[in-house]
């Protein structure tokens, strides 16, 4: 009896001091739990996203929005930021997430001084005085050159003195602020074109052009009386020489998605005035070296009036055009030479110049085993055949440009000098198969696994990796909406992602009315490039050591994960984030994504340029590594 008393009693003693342990153990997570959630509790409004990132608006600001405000209300998208202005800054503090000592706070932050007013638009590699220090054989001269280490910039590029907020998607297509690109140049030389016209205070574009007499939706209808547009099989497009980016623009209504380029001074700021307008474009030139574009990356190429030499250097250009456009694309020109029997009185050239003129794009086209699928009016019409089984063939005939060898590279196109040979596609057993796989129709192109990954041509990357990628980004973006609100809501239009890797983000993102410019660095791990055309997307290669092919001003929302790991040791992290502040809006908002001791390193030099920012936990929790910083650039403008 005694020895079970004794036995009850262990155990009784036993239990409580279980029941105690668990309590305590339960009090210490729960007091954790608290204090994180105390620290770190996402906002729920995008005013609030401001406040507690301590974003101080000037009196200029405050009253460019009620301004903006009388003027149709157009601006609602400032006056969301400009709300916070009344609230003290916040303290940022974020030490009770890591144990690191932050030491940024003894250090003294540099402070970078506005720029001259003279250089409002300046573009670091496409400067017009350096460039006519090179060769205009092939517009060399035109191409990207970049400054030398003396002649790089450490200032801050200024905004025009009465820059405002630009319009709200979809209403910027359409309407421009005149003080935001002061430049009546397109107004006046193509006034009778419609390309742009000046209305008071704001330019407007009625989608006019030199190509487009009824205006660029009945231009893009009646292309679309000659080949698909409707179906989701095309979706990705360039457009050469693309004026004020009007084509692209009314592309987009029909989901496809158009890479707009000109040279930087054909037509004043014509790519500043088409990414102003919320349209993809970009700077450049088909000049000596290839487009910064993967092989294969493109459904339709488009030339309208573009001046593009075609049938010059034995159809050299064409064959870069044939290089980026994807086995079974189109390829449409309208414009001289095309229909010259009717128009080359207007035209001022003979018909003796404009026939030879056409019949060395036929001859062109027919070397690259194009087919011409109609000629029509004002259009001629090419396709690129879906494989090489027969055009190898007609290469016993048509021997020149040749194919090229395997040796060359298809995808390599950072300053690589074009080549007179038809780039090689890859091996198709059957003559209706499509060389490199086949493509699903837009939309479900997004979210399909892209054929350079069923095939295995990205090293290490499998199926079962790239749809784990789209899950990690569905997860980012529903934190992302947290901390940035307005992400959702079209207040970001113009999107890059400085290291894209496969697209997630922009997959994750592709119903909100935004579009993002997914970039490459040419330093990366791994070239996806290529993957991100076939999921539906467009972007480029970049060195970020050097300066992107962009008017200042001309995104919303910059995304930069991973990025400064791998620049850090190759050039001054410094000059990558002036040249972030060149291309980002007053207002605008960056997302990096890095290491502790990176982010730190970052938030010292950003502090030095008028933006406000927080350091952010991980979406997965404190313990997580990798931070996240969230910035914004604040408001400010030159001297008038």
């Amino acid at each position: 009896m005694t020895k079970e008393n004794t036995s009850h009693h262990h155990a009784e003693a036993k239990r409580k001091r279980l029941i105690w342990i668990l309590f305590v153990s339960g009090f210490c997570i729960l007091s954790y739990v608290l204090g994180s959630w105390q620290t770190n509790t996402v906002p729920s409004s995008s005013s609030a996203v401001y406040k507690r990132m301590g974003c101080d608006e000037t009196k200029t600001q405050t009253k460019l929005s009620s301004s903006a405000d009388n003027d149709d209300g157009n601006l609602s998208s400032s006056s969301s930021l400009s709300s916070s202005s009344s609230s003290e800054p916040v303290k940022l503090d974020f030490e009770s997430h890591h144990k690191l000592e932050l030491k940024q706070k003894n250090q003294t932050i540099k402070y970078f001084e506005p720029c001259d007013m003279s250089l409002s638009e300046y573009t670091p590699c496409e400067d017009r005085e350096r460039g006519r220090r090179f060769d205009r054989n092939m517009m060399k001269y035109r191409e990207r050159h970049c400054p030398s280490k003396d002649e790089l910039l450490y200032c801050l590029i200024p905004p025009p003195p009465n820059y405002k907020i630009p319009f709200k998607w979809p209403q910027s297509r359409d309407y421009a602020w005149y003080d935001n690109i002061p430049h009546k140049e397109l107004s006046i030389e193509k006034a009778i074109q419609n390309w742009i016209q000046v209305e008071g205070e704001r330019f407007r574009f009625p989608g006019g052009g030199t190509g487009f007499p009824r205006g660029a939706d009945a231009y893009i209808d009646d292309i679309s009386r000659l080949i698909p547009l409707t179906d989701g099989a095309v979706r990705t497009a360039i457009d050469t020489g693309c004026g004020v980016a009007s084509f692209g623009a009314y592309l987009l209504k029909r989901d496809i998605l158009a890479m707009s380029f000109a040279p930087r001074d054909t037509h004043e700021a014509q790519v500043q005035f088409a990414l102003e307008r919320g349209v993809p474009a970009i700077i450049g030139i088909m000049g000596s070296i290839r487009l910064p574009y993967p092989a294969r990356a493109f459904d339709l190429a488009h030339c309208s009036r573009c001046l593009i030499p075609w049938f010059q250097n034995d159809g050299l250009y064409l064959t870069e055009v044939d290089r980026v456009l994807r086995p079974g694309g189109y390829w449409i020109l309208s414009g001289p030479p095309i229909n010259w029997k009717q128009h080359w009185k207007g035209w001022e050239r003979s018909q003796e110049d404009l026939k030879q003129e056409q019949d060395s794009i036929e001859n062109a086209a027919r070397s690259l085993c194009w087919k011409k699928v109609t000629e029509k009016g004002d259009f001629s019409i090419w396709q690129k055949p879906i494989n090489h089984i027969e055009c190898k063939k007609l290469k016993r005939v048509h021997k020149s440009p040749p194919i090229c060898t395997k040796a060359v590279q298809p995808d390599s196109a950072w300053y690589k000098e074009l080549e007179s040979c038809v780039m090689p596609l890859p091996e198709a057993k059957s003559p209706d198969e499509f060389a490199g796989g086949a493509l699903e129709n837009w939309p479900d192109r997004a979210f399909a696994v892209p054929p350079r990954i069923i095939q295995g041509t990205i090293l290490e990357i499998s199926a079962e990796k790239f749809r784990e990628d789209n899950e990690f980004w569905k997860d980012r973006v529903e934190y992302y909406k947290q901390i940035m609100p307005e992400l959702s809501r079209g207040r970001f239009r113009n999107i890059m992602d400085m290291n894209a890797y496969l697209g997630g983000f922009a997959a994750a993102i592709v119903k909100y009315p935004s579009w993002v410019m997914n970039v490459v660095p040419v330093d990366a791990e791994k070239q996806t490039l290529g993957v991100i055309y076939e999921r539906g997307f467009i972007g480029t290669y970049q060195d970020w050591c050097e300066g992107f092919s962009t008017y200042p001003r001309t995104y919303d929302l910059i995304h930069a994960g991973g990025l400064f790991s791998i620049y850090e040791n190759r050039c001054d992290v410094t000059l990558i984030l002036l040249e972030m502040d060149r291309i980002l809006r007053p207002e605008g908002t960056v997302v990096f994504r890095d290491t502790v001791e990176m982010l730190t390193k970052i938030q010292s030099i950003t502090n030095g340029m008028k933006w406000t920012s927080r350091i952010m936990d991980h979406e997965k929790g404190p313990f997580i590594p990798e931070k996240i910083l969230l910035a914004v650039k604040s408001y400010w403008t030159g001297p008038s």
